[in-house]
């Protein structure tokens, strides 16, 4: 009896399971290969450009989860300890695989180029950093770097966090009004708001009717027309100005968050100790928001490096506009030097590698 029992125990077990298992893995197989067919699809220049989007779309949200699902339930076919053991790993697996083939994988593959000729197929050392960091047309390009980085972080927190202290001050109904409209930006695509500023900046020589709204204002008091996106080097703080603009919202609404958790109490001391509003803002609100200011001052950083919609909508890099970003796609795409594109993506993953680990360092000490 007891043997029985012992070999009926030992059929549930590995009989009947690896079984299950056997026919469970055609599903996750079959799921596997229509990713990889819909991959190659994607590839196909002779594709429709309609049916590729279909694709994208349903393999893309569909075949993740069906390959989740599908894995999901061939560990259940698994005894409870290896079902245990291997569960978080079937959820963590799909966003590991995509982080390795699409991030991981392309980095190490653009770093080891950096470090090739023009084709990718001579070792050419330090040659494409030189070119990045020595030539007068990229000093340029680092030099409205820098200002962007300055300019955009220093005055959208800024008037974020001004428009937050006094949107704080209004009734609910004229604080939401205000809020919705600084934070509308925020809705529209880059290309969308470049679109929008560069009919504002349009300009037509004297003598033609002016349908840039600057022009038209400008012209009205009796002033000649102006290129505003020629006017070297006001230019480049034109397009800065489209992006302090969007990102203004967003600092606004964070902050805002963090100002209305600044303690009554403490307010309400400082002023019956006899501090003025202004020192009140300076004293005690800023200091008891600096870190959320400084959270959102990084996370802009972030977005100013990687900046290239505006300046290819606006001007394409022209009359000295260029940034790090936008002169990486030329060397690679335009210019077909992928050894220099490379190196710039390079440069621009070292500068934000720091901002990024002090952000992660951050929410480890909130936790």
């Amino acid at each position: 009896m007891i043997e029985q029992v012992r070999n009926s125990r030992l059929v549930e077990i590995f009989g009947w399971t690896p079984l299950r298992i056997g026919v469970s893995l055609v599903v996750p197989v079959i799921t596997f290969l229509v990713l990889h067919w819909s991959f190659l699809f994607l590839r196909a220049a002779a594709a429709p450009r309609t049916m590729i989007a279909v694709v994208a779309l349903v393999v893309g949200v569909g075949g993740v989860w069906a390959l989740f699902l599908a894995m999901n339930h061939v560990v259940f076919q698994l005894p409870i300890r290896a079902r245990d053991t291997l569960l978080p790993y079937v959820f963590v697996g799909p966003a590991l695989v995509v982080l390795l083939v699409y991030i991981i994988l392309p980095s190490i593959r653009t770093i080891s180029l950096s470090f090739l000729d023009r084709r990718g197929e001579e070792f050419v050392g330090l040659a494409n950093y030189v070119f990045a960091l020595t030539d007068p047309g990229m000093i340029i390009t680092l030099r409205n770097t820098g200002l962007w980085l300055i300019v955009v972080p220093a005055v959208a927190v800024t008037f974020g966090l001004l428009i937050a202290v006094i949107a704080d001050r209004m009734s609910e109904f004229w604080e939401r009004v205000a809020k919705s409209f600084i934070f509308m930006p925020m809705a529209i695509s880059f290309v969308g708001a470049s679109i929008i500023w560069r009919f504002i900046y349009f300009y037509q020589p004297a003598g033609f009717e002016q349908i840039g709204l600057l022009n038209a204002i400008w012209t009205f008091f009796g002033n000649d027309p102006v290129g505003w996106l020629t006017w070297r080097p006001w230019n480049n703080l034109f397009l800065i100005w489209i992006m302090i603009w969007m990102q203004t919202g967003f600092a606004m609404v964070i902050l805002s968050a963090a100002v209305k958790g600044v303690p009554s109490t403490l307010l309400d001391a400082a002023r019956i100790d006899g501090a003025g509003e202004i020192r009140v803002f300076f004293n005690v609100i800023i200091p008891y928001v600096s870190g959320t200011i400084l959270t959102v001052t990084t996370t802009i950083l972030i977005l100013v490096l990687k900046i290239f919609d505006v300046v290819f909508v606006m001007t394409s890099g022209q009359y000295q506009t260029g940034v790090v970003a936008f002169r990486m796609y030329q060397e690679a795409f335009i210019f077909r030097h992928f050894g220099r594109g490379s190196a710039l993506a390079t440069l621009l993953f070292i500068a934000v590698l720091p901002i990024m680990i002090r952000n992660m360092k951050e929410m480890r000490t909130r936790r």
